[in-house]
């Protein structure tokens, strides 16, 4: 069985040692070493939120998210990495304003997770049902052209706005990244269909277990995905 779960970082500051060991790890399987969602500035941040796919005892971290609120004291990671290429994402972010919009960054999984059939479309389901209980407006995104296909499914559209209709040279010159944002958090008008029922299941049982279908067949998760809003 697998868990995915959800928590303030500073409720679980071990989990989160375990996760971004984790996510070093596999980035640098691919050799991306300078991703600004790698800094463990929010370790310590009131306003931030992990998500974390475990075995079942909690022993092995599978992969996991982070939902990032910004605030006046900390930035979303999108911002100075963008800033670099465009620096409107700086008026783009203020306009939406802080503690209304997040980040959902950090986003991995290990090869284990891809074995079992676990992909960016479990987390993104996850990070999109779990954000709607965070009291923001917005969720903002930068992807891969490997998860686009998927975070437009969950709901994100491009933000044409920034860069190249929407699109950097990022993390190295080699690759791109595309910006993305999710305007109505509680509806997900832009969600694929088949997306949106699977996001709202979730969030009408946040906790407990539930058989999934994907790729590699039928899979039981166990999801602990309540958090108690502080805010």
């Amino acid at each position: 069985m697998i868990k995915i779960r959800a928590f303030k970082v500073t409720d679980d500051p071990n989990a989160c040692l375990r996760y971004i060991k984790g996510h070093h790890l596999v980035l640098e399987s691919y050799g991306v070493t300078k991703v600004t969602s790698l800094n463990a500035d929010w370790i310590d941040d009131p306003y931030t939120y992990a998500i974390i796919v475990e075995s079942e005892d909690g022993k092995k971290v599978y992969g996991g998210g982070r939902i990032q609120i910004r605030s006046a004291k900390l930035r979303m990671p999108m911002e100075d990495a963008i800033a670099i290429l465009d620096d409107r994402i700086y008026a783009y972010a203020d306009h939406l304003g802080d503690l209304k919009v997040a980040e959902f960054c950090g986003l991995w999984n290990s090869k284990e997770a891809a074995g079992y059939g676990i992909g960016s479309i479990y987390m993104g389901r996850v990070g999109v049902s779990i954000a709607s209980q965070l009291n923001i407006q917005y969720l903002t995104a930068l992807c891969s052209p490997g998860t686009l296909r998927n975070c437009l499914k969950v709901g994100f559209r491009v933000i044409r706005e920034l860069g190249n209709n929407g699109t950097f040279y990022y993390p190295k010159e080699d690759l791109t990244a595309t910006a993305l944002l999710i305007e109505d958090l509680n509806g997900i008008p832009n969600a694929d269909p088949i997306e949106r029922e699977a996001i709202f299941k979730i969030r009408e049982n946040l906790t407990g277990v539930a058989i999934e279908k994907g790729p590699k067949g039928e899979m039981e998760f166990m999801y602990d995905l309540h958090i108690v809003n502080e805010g």
